[in-house]
């Protein structure tokens, strides 16, 4: 068996960069051997300055490649469907971001496209690769807290992404492409969802309100068990970058995130103050390491992916009934969404 894993990377804005450097770079069993983008002159650049063989501006020219043995898919949430789909068919193994689409349909089918071809897909959830989350699930399962009974999450961004970003059309939306890490974590904790109630509104960024997006958003949820959970999402918390959890249990609870980014603190006659998080790399970089290095070993020694299809597909059926409930003011069944 090759010892090395050659990888491909198609979409190469700002998260596909991330991944690109950590496989070239960070994980010694992977060698990035081609990456494509709608760009020419983006993928041209990306990889003269990391010495890749190979780019293209077509995904499936990559896919067609036979020295790709796997593809990592970060493109615009609206083309994670059909290209995921070519790369099952082309026999890749495949790394998707999330959400694996912007329709619950077409995730369906990448469902069921993935059980049809064989091939191995991982969906990528960072949160669940962070030491906070990682840990926090060990103490959980050891009985630390006793049984959980409320799931608290909190995702708020320092600002809005660009507007063609936060078109629902090309995101899915702030509940679709923020939310999904909560209701994730949710699932990782607590289990499937019975039910959401979700209000929010383009509050902080009214030009936001033409495109169909808001800005700050709260969802209720409970759980199958019965237990109760809270996400709150924000563009806006213009301090820093905000991710936090709560277990709560029956026995105690389990906080998870942190404001401060460096362990100092500055205390003068002004008061005393700390630096914050900036923004998603600085608080995941680990993580998001963590989650590719896992994809790259569990292929190459056939082990089942950390993250399933299923998985991503529950996360995305959890986003759905929340945006239905959002615009119709009401709860939703999961199920029924």
């Amino acid at each position: 068996m090759n010892c090395r894993l050659n990888v491909g990377v198609v979409g190469l804005g700002r998260m596909g960069r991330v991944y690109a450097t950590n496989l070239a770079q960070r994980v010694p069993n992977a060698r990035l051997v081609a990456v494509a983008d709608s760009q020419a002159d983006v993928a041209e650049a990306l990889a003269k300055e990391f010495d890749i063989p190979k780019w293209y501006r077509d995904h499936r020219d990559l896919l067609n490649d036979k020295d790709v043995t796997a593809v990592i898919v970060v493109t615009s949430t609206s083309q994670h469907g059909t290209i995921v789909m070519d790369a099952a068919r082309s026999g890749k193994a495949i790394f998707c971001e999330k959400p694996m689409s912007t329709s619950l349909q077409e995730a369906e089918q990448v469902l069921q496209c993935i059980a049809t071809t064989g091939a191995f897909f991982q969906a990528a959830f960072q949160r669940r690769f962070d030491a906070g989350y990682v840990a926090a699930k060990k103490k959980v399962e050891a009985g630390e807290i006793g049984t959980p009974v409320l799931f608290q999450s909190t995702s708020r961004d320092p600002f809005r992404p660009p507007l063609e970003f936060c078109d629902p059309k090309v995101s899915g939306g702030l509940i679709a492409d923020m939310g999904i890490h909560d209701f994730d974590v949710g699932r990782m904790f607590m289990g499937d969802v019975r039910t959401v109630h979700a209000i929010g509104g383009a509050l902080a960024y009214p030009e936001m309100k033409p495109i169909g997006d808001i800005d700050n958003a709260v969802i209720d949820m409970v759980f199958e068990s019965g237990a109760l959970g809270v996400v709150q999402l924000s563009r806006n918390a213009v301090f820093g970058y905000d991710i936090r959890g709560e277990i709560w249990g029956t026995k105690g609870s389990i906080q998870i995130g942190y404001f401060r980014e460096t362990p100092i603190l500055v205390m003068t006659k002004e008061g005393i103050t700390h630096d914050v998080v900036p923004y998603f790399m600085q608080r995941f970089e680990k993580a998001y390491l963590a989650q590719i290095q896992d994809f790259v070993d569990n292929v190459l020694h056939n082990r089942q992916p950390s993250v399933t299809g299923a998985d991503g597909v529950a996360a995305m059926r959890v986003s759905q009934a929340a945006t239905m409930s959002l615009n119709e003011n009401r709860s939703v069944e999961v199920g029924r969404a």
